[in-house]
Parts: structure tokens; C-alpha cells; sequence
């Protein structure tokens, strides 16, 4: 029998791995043990079938296979978080067996970007394969149409959410040239389930950047309208939802620098003044910052939008899931806090985030915020309320000078850990309406430090007309540290040992893998520059 799934360039075939929905009171969860393989001709047979290769699509977000590997959390089991982190500067990797690879080093065969581009298209083409079957379902009277709406949803989000991580990485950002007409990835929309589809696939040239934002805007519209307001449990987070799809729409816009529009969908999740409580999914943030990241409520908390869900039985492993990989109590710790944003002058020494949410282990300082290390069921936090907020934030500050809005949600992040009343921000913090955009920025290397945000920044301010990263910062390496490296009341001024790379490098994206443009003579033409 046909396997109903397949890699894009046929080296292996990929059965449907059915993951089963348990519903209580207390818990999640879309348990994520991979089920049976079924035939293409009964996957979509039943609405039991039609429901086990749906949330399939979630299992392949977390945790696919590249190069015969299967325990390293791609594309977002973890490896999305730790491999985003470590491309930027607040981070360390920590010397081990296992090392991490800072830039400059990749090649068309490092595992990294090849494991990254893999697992992420093979979840494309899963979520392509499972809404050909839907709609096949949906008009043989096996679901309902308004089920095969929502099911559709669920897997566009989850293609747009994969294609979007794709051109972070292999693509320069939106702005690098004028209507983004530059290389993005391919955007895959048609499933590699059949010869002909195998063959589309393998020929399919990179679109542009502008028409692969284009068309994940199309997805999260889509997912949008048909998608819930929320389930029940935590399955409000660990499934998506229309909040979801909004609140990465988010930060979409503000990756392509379209302001208004980021205001526009964070107005269907904020209200225009405090308590910012979402009318779409009923979000706030926790009263404290660490309460999004207490193993019991990962997915009941009224702030986590989106997570990847983790478990004992399926997971990265100790060689690549988020706990291990951040934790020191008991984990491998590959991943340490740079003293480079642990000293910074504008993370007050006096915030909750340094005392509930790093620890030390007498050599360096480590982020708390995955602390299942023995259990691998942290969840993997893709996006929260307090990011939405905050790319609101950004956005009026960069319309409206000193925006009282923009202050406002700024004030609603940063004041649940800065809770001196003398340290907190008014609109006398700020002379000019560039300040306050550059506050918020820098509260976004400490909101979500540890949580893979800080490429995202890089990338899409790397050609800021104010804000410009310059490209990828200099790092301290671990070697060049001692435990008096870390030290709030004193910036640092120690050695950043392993250099920066321009924005002009061609060393800024990654190289598109040899496995793929060895199968792919369109893609083979347009690998980026000097690779």
C-alpha cells in the first residue's frame, strides 16, 4: 500500500503518524505518541481517521526526522528556539560533546540548516496532504463542511508558521529591497502524494519574499475566519486557534515593517486601554512573569497563546529538547545567559525576570524557564500575549511619537517584574518618540530571552533605518568568561571573541541544503550568493 505521505525528494516515505485527543478538565492534551500508518485510500475514512491525521500535522511540527535523526526537536520541538537564540548575542553556547555552532561555519551540509529545512517542509507537506484529504472528506459526507473548514485552518496555520520560520533563516528580510522582490523559499502548497505532486515539488523555484508573506498572510487569514475562538483545557494552547492565527499575523506585520496593519490585528486582541484582556480567547497576562512557564499550567495559563506541546514518550531527548538544552539544575546546560544582556544597563538589577526566572550554578547563569529536564514536557512557547502586546507596542511608538498607547503597553510587560514605582517608565522617560521604540525593543531581549525571539530581531531590523542590528552581533564566547563576567551593576566590557558579520556577508542567511538542490535543479540555480 501507498504510504500517504511523502519526503519531498522521495528518499523516504513518511507514514501518517495519528496522535490521539485527550480531553478532561485538568489537562491538555494532543498526545503526541505516534499511531499506526495508515494506506492513503483509509486515512480520511472515518472522522476518527480524518481527526488522527490533523493532529498528525502537529506531531511533525514537533519533532520530524532529517538525516536519520529524530531526537532533535525540528523545526519546533525545540529547535527552532535554541537555534534562533543561539544566532544572536544574549546567549552562550556552553562547550560540550554535543556543540552548538555559532555563524559563519554552515555549509550546504551542516545539520543545522538542513535538518531545519527538512523537518520544516516535511511538515508543509503533511499539512498539504491532510487538506487535499479534508476537502476529499468533506465531499464524500465523511465530515462536516464547517469541520473540514476548521481542519484546514489548523493545518495552514501550522504550513504558514513553517514557512515563515524558513525565511527568517535562508532569506534576507522583507525590507532588503524595495517591494521584496528578492529570493524568499518555495512556498509549497500543492501535497507530494502522488507522482505528479512529487514532481511539482521537486521543480518549484523559490518564490519571492514579497509572495511567500503574501501567501502566509492568505494562510492565517484563512485560519483566522474558520478557526475557534478557544477549546476546552489546554488545548486552547497546544491547538490553533483564531487568536492564534491572529497574533502571529502580529508579527508577520511587523517583520514586514507595515505598522498599521500590525495595529489593526492587535486590536482584535487588545483593547485600546488597560486591563488588556483579549476579547478573542479571553488572553491576559499572568501576574507574574514566570507563571507562563510552571510545568502545571503551561497549557491552562491565560497568557501562552500558542505552544508546542512536549512528552515523556515524544520528545528531542538529551540531545536536543528545550529543558535539557537551557536548564542546569540536572540538564546538559548547553545554552548559558550572555553576560551581554545579563549586564545590560536596561535590565534593572531589581527585575522579578532576573530572580523567578535565571539561576547560577557558580560558573555562569542559566534561564529556569523549561525545568522538566527529567521529563522532557516543557512546552515549546511560540507565541504569547505579552509579545502581541508588545508588537503593538512597537508599532504605535513608530507612528506616534511618545504614543501614551505604546507606553502603556510597554508599562503592562515590564511593570508585573519592575515593580518599584521610581523605576517605572512615564512619558517623561522618554524625549523623543525613538526612545520609547528602542525601550520596547530592549524589553523584548528580556521578555523573551531564552525563548528564541532574538533572530527574528536581528533579521528584520538588520536594515532599520534607526534600529539597524548591523547585521549579526559579536558573542562572547564561554571560554572567554568567569562567574565575574555576570554582573548587573556593571555593563560588559569583556572580550566578544567570536566576531560579528555584517549584514552585507553573505554568512548573514543560511545555505540552502545539498540534499534538496541535489534533487531540485530549479533550486540548485538559485542557492544564496557564495555558498
Amino acid at each position: 500500500m501507498k504510504n500517504i505521505f511523502k519526503n519531498i525528494n522521495q528518499r523516504a516515505a513518511v507514514a501518517v503518524l495519528g496522535v490521539a485527543l485527550v480531553m478532561s478538565s485538568c489537562k491538555k492534551i494532543t498526545e503526541l505518541q505516534p499511531n499506526n500508518s495508515f494506506s492513503e485510500e483509509s486515512a480520511f475514512s472515518s472522522p476518527a481517521r480524518v481527526a488522527l491525521a490533523v493532529t498528525g500535522v502537529y506531531s511533525a511540527a514537533q519533532m520530524g526526522s532529517y538525516a536519520g535523526s529524530v531526537d532533535r526537536g525540528y523545526p519546533f520541538g525545540a529547535a527552532n528556539t535554541e537555534q534562533q537564540d543561539v544566532r544572536g548575542e544574549d546567549v552562550i553556547a556552553v562547550p560540550s560533546f554535543y556543540l552548538i555552532t555559532y555563524e559563519g561555519t554552515y555549509t550546504t551540509t551542516s545539520a543545522n540548516n538542513q535538518g531545519m529545512w527538512e523537518t520544516s517542509y516535511a511538515l508543509i507537506n503533511r499539512a498539504n496532504v491532510v487538506i487535499e484529504g479534508i476537502k476529499k472528506a468533506a465531499a464524500s459526507g465523511i465530515i462536516t463542511p464547517a469541520l473540514a473548514l476548521q481542519y484546514e485552518g489548523e493545518a495552514r496555520f501550522l504550513r504558514a508558521l513553517a514557512h515563515h520560520e524558513l525565511l527568517v533563516h535562508f532569506a534576507r528580510p522583507y525590507n532588503h529591497t524595495a517591494g521584496a522582490t528578492h529570493l524568499g523559499v518555495p512556498y509549497r502548497t500543492v501535497a507530494a502524494s502522488s507522482p505528479a505532486g512529487v514532481d511539482v515539488n521537486k521543480n518549484q523555484g523559490r518564490n519571492t519574499v514579497k509572495e511567500c508573506y503574501d501567501k502566509l498572510l492568505e494562510d492565517l487569514n484563512f485560519a483566522e475566519t474558520n478557526l475557534p475562538d478557544t477549546y476546552a483545557a489546554g488545548l486552547k494552547v497546544s491547538r490553533a486557534t483564531k487568536g492564534a492565527a491572529i497574533a502571529i499575523k502580529t508579527r508577520i506585520y511587523l517583520h514586514m515593517g507595515s505598522w498599521a496593519n500590525v495595529i489593526s490585528e492587535g486590536n482584535k486582541l487588545v483593547p485600546a486601554a488597560g486591563p488588556f484582556v483579549s476579547p478573542v480567547g479571553g488572553y491576559s497576562l499572568t501576574a507574574t512573569p514566570s507563571a507562563p512557564f510552571v510545568t502545571a499550567s503551561n497549557f491552562t495559563n491565560s497568557e501562552s497563546i500558542f505552544s508546542i506541546e512536549n512528552s515523556t514518550t515524544r520528545n528531542s531527548g538529551t540531545n536536543g529538547s528545550i529543558s535539557t538544552m537551557y536548564t542546569k539544575a540536572a540538564g546538559r546546560a548547553l545554552i548559558a545567559i550572555s553576560p551581554i544582556i545579563y549586564n545590560s544597563p536596561f535590565w534593572l538589577p531589581t527585575d522579578l525576570r532576573r530572580t523567578t526566572l535565571t539561576t547560577n550554578d557558580g560558573r555562569g547563569y542559566f534561564s529556569t524557564k523549561y525545568p522538566e529536564f527529567s521529563t522532557f514536557t516543557d512546552a515549546n512557547p511560540i507565541i504569547r500575549y505579552a509579545e502581541v502586546l508588545l508588537n503593538v507596542a512597537e508599532a504605535e511608538a513608530r507612528t506616534t511619537a511618545v504614543s501614551a498607547r505604546g507606553l502603556a503597553l510597554l508599562n503592562a510587560v515590564r511593570n508585573r517584574a519592575v515593580t518599584s514605582a521610581a523605576s517605572q517608565f512615564t512619558a517623561a522617560s522618554f524625549a523623543t518618540g525613538n526612545d520609547l521604540i528602542q525601550a520596547v525593543l530592549n524589553e523584548r531581549r528580556i521578555e523573551f530571552l531564552a525563548e528564541g525571539h532574538r533572530w527574528s530581531d536581528i533579521h528584520r531590523l538588520a536594515n532599520d533605518a534607526t534600529f539597524s542590528t548591523g547585521g549579526i552581533p559579536a558573542k562572547v564566547s564561554w571560554t572567554g568568561t568567569t562567574f565575574a563576567s555576570w554582573n548587573p551593576a556593571v555593563p560588559f566590557a569583556g572580550v566578544r571573541s567570536v566576531a560579528a558579520i555584517p549584514y552585507s556577508d553573505f554568512r548573514f542567511i543560511w545555505p540552502l541544503p545539498q540534499t534538496e538542490i541535489a534533487t531540485n535543479p530549479v533550486l540548485a540555480g538559485q542557492q544564496n550568493p557564495n555558498y
